[in-house]
C-alpha cells in the first residue's frame, strides 16, 4: 500500500518512512502543505500521515481543503499538539484518526491497516484469493499450507492486485505502489516480479490484459 507522509521534521520523516517500509508499505515523503495537497490531488495513494506544524500552512487547513474535494482517502494526523480541542477540530473536520507524538511505529502501522481494512468493508487485513493468503501484517503469503517466500516488491505487487482483485492494474500503478517516486525503475522491472511470482504460485494466479496490465478476477 502506497502512504503519503507530510512532516515537516527531517530526523522523525526518515524514521515514519524507514519504520512503516519495513512493514511493507511503501512510502513517499513531503515537507510542505501545499506540496502535499498537490500530490494528493493528482497522485493515487492509498492513505496519508499528516503533521499539523507545517512550514507553510497548518495540516488542518490542508485536510479541510483536501476534504472539501470529496471523500478521498483515509488521513491519520500524527502531531504533538494533543489539546481535545485541536483532535475534535481535526476529527470533525475530516480525521480518520488522530495520533499523539512520539509514536511506536507498530502502533501507527496497526492503525493504518484499520484505516484501509475499515474503508473497504472488511474485518480482516488477510487477503484471499483459491488457495494463496496474504497476511500483511506477517507479511507471509501461503498458498495452500505452504509459506511461500516472495521478494519485499513481490509481495507489494501481489498485494495490490489482490487488494484490487476484479480490477486491471496498469504497468505504470503497479510502479508507483512498489516504488513510489524512486527515479531508477528498469522498465521491465514490473514485468520480472510477476514473472517471479507466477513461477512461485502458479501461472494462473495473475491474468495479464494485453496493451492494459494485470488483474486477479
Amino acid at each position: 500500500m502506497r502512504i503519503l507522509i507530510v512532516e515537516d521534521n527531517s530526523l522523525l520523516g526518515e524514521g515514519l518512512r524507514a519504520g512503516l517500509s519495513q512493514h511493507g508499505f511503501t512510502i513517499d515523503w513531503l515537507q510542505e502543505g501545499r506540496q502535499a495537497l498537490h500530490a494528493l490531488r493528482y497522485e493515487k495513494f492509498d492513505a496519508a500521515v499528516l503533521d499539523l506544524g507545517l512550514p507553510d500552512i497548518d495540516g488542518a487547513q490542508v485536510l479541510l481543503e483536501y476534504r472539501t474535494q470529496g471523500d478521498g482517502i483515509p488521513i491519520l494526523v500524527l502531531t504533538a499538539r494533543n489539546a481535545i480541542g485541536q483532535k475534535l477540530v481535526c476529527l470533525e473536520g475530516g480525521a480518520d484518526d488522530y495520533l499523539i507524538k512520539p509514536v511506536d511505529i507498530r502502533e501507527l502501522a496497526a492503525r493504518l491497516h484499520v484505516l484501509l481494512r475499515r474503508r473497504e468493508g472488511r474485518s480482516t487485513s488477510v487477503l484471499r484469493h483459491a488457495d494463496v493468503e496474504l497476511d500483511p501484517h506477517a507479511h507471509r503469503v501461503r498458498l495452500g499450507s505452504e509459506q511461500i517466500d516472495l521478494s519485499p516488491r513481490e509481495f507489494k505487487i501481489l498485494h495490490t492486485l489482490l487488494h484490487s482483485r476484479g480490477r486491471v492494474i496498469s504497468k505504470e500503478q503497479l510502479e508507483q505502489h512498489v516504488y513510489g517516486w524512486e527515479t531508477d525503475v528498469d522498465s521491465n522491472a514490473v514485468q520480472v516480479h510477476v514473472h517471479n511470482i507466477r513461477r512461485k504460485l502458479g501461472h494462473d494466479v495473475i491474468q495479464t490484459v494485453r496493451g492494459v496490465g494485470y488483474i486477479i478476477d
